[in-house]
C-alpha cells in the first residue's frame, strides 16, 4: 500500500462547541439588528441615525478602496532597497572567459569566488584542470560593462589566484563543455577534414600545423611523436592518423593534461574512422554550355587530377603553382589531403575534371587556390568555386582567406572582387596577396552565379 493519502480522505475531528458559539453569535446579531430597527422606525432622531450609518459606511469603503490600490503596488521593501541601488537587472554586462591557477586547498575556490561577487560577477560555468601542484580553473563570468580586465586580474590575484588569463566571450561560448565536445566529434566524424578545425576550437585560440612524413622530395620530414602524443607546456604535438605529425601552439597559455587528453581523444577517433569526405553533389547549369556538377574530392582524385594538369597550359599551370611546371602533379597528394584543407572538384557529365578549388589550413590564417581547365575558363566555373569556398571557410569560423597569385592574373583578382567582401591588396616582386575579410551574413553573402538544378 502507498504511504500517500489523499487530502479528501482526512477529515478533521467534529467539536459539538464550534456549533454552539456559531449559533450564539447568530442569535446576537438577530436581536441587535432587531434593536436597531426599532430604533430608527420608534425613535425620533431614526432617520438621521440611518443617514449617518450610511454615510459612515460609504466612507469606511471609499477609505478600504484608496489604502488598498495605494499598497497593492508598492515593491516590498528589500526590493525597492535594491531598484535604489542601481538596477541591477537593468544594467548592462559582458562576457569573460577567464583562466587562473589556484592552490589545492580546501577554501581556495570559495576565496576567488567570494572576490568575483564582491566585484558583481555572475559565474555561469566553471571546469577545473587538476595539476600537480594546484589546480586550473577555467571560467565563464558575466560582469559589469564597466570592469576591466586589469582590475579583473588585480582582483583574482589577491585572492590566490596567480597566471591569470583574460579574453572576451561571445555568446557561443555559452555552451557547455560536454555539450561542445560532443559538436566537435560528431563534425571531425562526418568529415576528415574537420579534425585541425575541432582542434582548434576545442583548445580556443591556437596555431595548429599539419607535417607530412614525407616531403615532397620523398625523403623523411622528422621524427614521428609516439602514438600516445607528447606534452610540452605550450606545445603538444600528436600523431596524424594519415602519418606525420599535428603540431599544435599556444604560446600564451600553457596546455593542461585535460586538455591534451581531449586533443588525444579527438585524434584517436578520426584514425579509427579512417578517410572520409562527404559525397554531397550539386548538379548547376552554366550560362553557356552543358550542366556540370560541384562535389568534394580527395586523394582517390589524384589520377583526374594529373590527367587534368596534362591538359592545361604551361601558363595556366604557372599562374596556379608559381613554379616550375613539371613540379604541379607533386602537389596534388598533399593538396587534395583532408588533412590539410578541403577540395572542391568540377566534373562533367561524363565525369571529367574540368576545375579544383582549395580550401588550404595555413597555421592560423586560410588560403584560397583556383586551377581551372583552359577550355573552361571564363565561364563563371572559377568565381562559383571561390564562392562556395569562402562560404566554407565561413562556417569553418575563418576571419579571413586570402589568395596567392601573380599580378596579371586578371581573372582570379576579378573571381576575388566578385565577392563583394572587403579586400586588401599587396604586392611584392610581381606576386599578389589578395585577403578579403569575411562577411558571412545571408545580406552580404556572395550570390551564385549558376541556377542550383538537383542537389
Amino acid at each position: 500500500m502507498t504511504d500517500v493519502t489523499s487530502a479528501k480522505s482526512v477529515r478533521r475531528p467534529h467539536h459539538w462547541r464550534r456549533d454552539l458559539v456559531e449559533l450564539a453569535a447568530m442569535f446576537t446579531a438577530v436581536v441587535v439588528a432587531d434593536a436597531v430597527a426599532k430604533l430608527v422606525v420608534h425613535g425620533p432622531d431614526g432617520p438621521v441615525l440611518l443617514v449617518a450609518a450610511a454615510a459612515t459606511l460609504v466612507a469606511t469603503a471609499a477609505f478600504h478602496t484608496w489604502w488598498a490600490r495605494r499598497h497593492s503596488h508598492a515593491p516590498p521593501p528589500e526590493r525597492a532597497a535594491g531598484a535604489e541601488a542601481g538596477d541591477g537587472a537593468q544594467r548592462e554586462t559582458v562576457l569573460w572567459r577567464m583562466r587562473t591557477t589556484v592552490e589545492d586547498t580546501p577554501g581556495s575556490l570559495a576565496a576567488l569566488c567570494s572576490a568575483l561577487a564582491a566585484l558583481d560577477v555572475d559565474i555561469l560555468t566553471l571546469q577545473t584542470h587538476p595539476l600537480a601542484d594546484g589546480t586550473v580553473d577555467e571560467f565563464l563570468l558575466r560582469a559589469p560593462a564597466g570592469l576591466d580586465a586589469q582590475r579583473l586580474a588585480r582582483e583574482v590575484a589577491a585572492a590566490g589566484g596567480s597566471s591569470t588569463w583574460t579574453e572576451r566571450a561571445d555568446a557561443h561560448d555559452l555552451v557547455d563543455t560536454p555539450t561542445r565536445v560532443l559538436g566537435l566529434a560528431t563534425r571531425t566524424a562526418l568529415d576528415a577534414a574537420e579534425l585541425p578545425l575541432a582542434l582548434r576550437q576545442l583548445l580556443g585560440r591556437c596555431t595548429i600545423r599539419s607535417r607530412p612524413a614525407q616531403t615532397l622530395g620523398g625523403r623523411s620530414s622528422g621524427p614521428v611523436p609516439p602514438v600516445e602524443g607528447v606534452l610540452e607546456e605550450t606545445v603538444m604535438r600528436l600523431r596524424d592518423p594519415n602519418g606525420g605529425t599535428i603540431t599544435v601552439e599556444r604560446p600564451y597559455l600553457p596546455f593542461t593534461p585535460t586538455e591534451f587528453a581531449r586533443a588525444r581523444a579527438l585524434v584517436e577517433l578520426d584514425a579509427r574512422l579512417g578517410p572520409r569526405v562527404p559525397r554531397s553533389r550539386d548538379v548547376l547549369t552554366l550560362p553557356e554550355g552543358p550542366a556540370i556538377t560541384v562535389r568534394r574530392a580527395d586523394q582517390d582524385d589524384v589520377a583526374q587530377a594529373v590527367a587534368m594538369h596534362e591538359r592545361c597550359s604551361d601558363r595556366t599551370l604557372s599562374l596556379r603553382y608559381h613554379g616550375p611546371v613539371g613540379d604541379a602533379d607533386r602537389y596534388l597528394n598533399h593538396l587534395l589531403s583532408p588533412r590539410y584543407g578541403r577540395t572542391l572538384a568540377v566534373q562533367t557529365a561524363s565525369g571529367r575534371l574540368v576545375a579544383l578549388g582549395h580550401l588550404l589550413w595555413d597555421g592560423d590564417e586560410t588560403e584560397v587556390a583556383l586551377l581551372v581547365e583552359d577550355d573552361w575558363q571564363r565561364r563563371g566555373i572559377g568565381s562559383e568555386l571561390l564562392r562556395r569556398l569562402v562560404a566554407l571557410a565561413g562556417e569553418a569560423g575563418c576571419d579571413s582567406v586570402y589568395a596567392v597569385t601573380q599580378s596579371s592574373n586578371t581573372g582570379m583578382v576579378a573571381a576575388m572582387r566578385g565577392l563583394g567582401l572587403p579586400l586588401d591588396y599587396q604586392i611584392e616582386e610581381g606576386t599578389l596577396v589578395v585577403t578579403a575579410r569575411l562577411d558571412t551574413s545571408p545580406e552580404r553573402r556572395p550570390a551564385s552565379r549558376f541556377e542550383q538544378a538537383e542537389r
